[in-house]
């Protein structure tokens, strides 16, 4: 019997003679796709720069008696902070997404009530709108669904979210200039 692959050798026993199950070669593969692990300093770097972003929303929203720290910008400046070169994080990405998974939220809530069936039909409409726009950014989806589900009102909201998400690309912006060995952020401004 032929076969169209190249047989695989099999793998080594594992540590204590016991030979490994029929999975853990494919296992190993895809175990070895993860990412490298930052390095102590780029990690914290990250970390304390984003929080610093969301603190930054915090301050802002208290001294405007509004909130303004939501879910989907916590998310967004993880990806901004710590996955710099990603399509999700870019610049447009990021503030385009957000503003297309307000428009979706918002028509979506004129024609639907606010359930969570209104809410996943306004993120799988802003999914849509991003990909076809070119501008991905997954955390956008999920401000389409706490439109739905909160409706706040456009005229509070909207200018707070766009600011918000100008605030975490300038910060991300500030932040791989700071280190010297952070990737340069944006990858692309539009």
């Amino acid at each position: 019997m032929s076969t169209d692959i190249a047989p695989r050798p099999d793998p080594a026993p594992a540590v204590g003679g016991s030979a490994p199950g029929p999975n853990r070669g494919r296992l190993a593969r895809m175990a070895g796709r993860a990412p490298a692990r930052p390095t102590p300093a780029a990690a914290a770097h990250n970390v304390s720069a984003a929080t610093a972003a969301l603190l930054a929303l915090v301050g802002i929203g208290a001294a405007l008696h509004e909130p303004v720290l939501i879910p989907p910008l916590a998310a967004s400046a993880a990806l901004v902070h710590c996955a710099p070169a990603l399509p999700l994080a870019q610049p447009r990405s990021v503030v385009v997404g957000h503003l297309l998974g307000t428009a979706a939220g918002y028509l979506v809530a004129l024609v639907a009530d606010g359930s969570a069936w209104a809410a996943a039909l306004a993120a799988g409409a802003t999914l849509a709108l991003t990909t076809l726009a070119r501008t991905p950014h997954s955390p956008a989806c999920a401000t389409a669904v706490v439109i739905v589900l909160q409706e706040p009102a456009p005229a509070r909201f909207v200018p707070l979210l766009f600011g918000s998400t100008v605030l975490l690309v300038l910060t991300a912006y500030a932040a791989s200039r700071v280190r010297r060995a952070a990737p340069r952020y944006p990858a692309y401004w539009w």
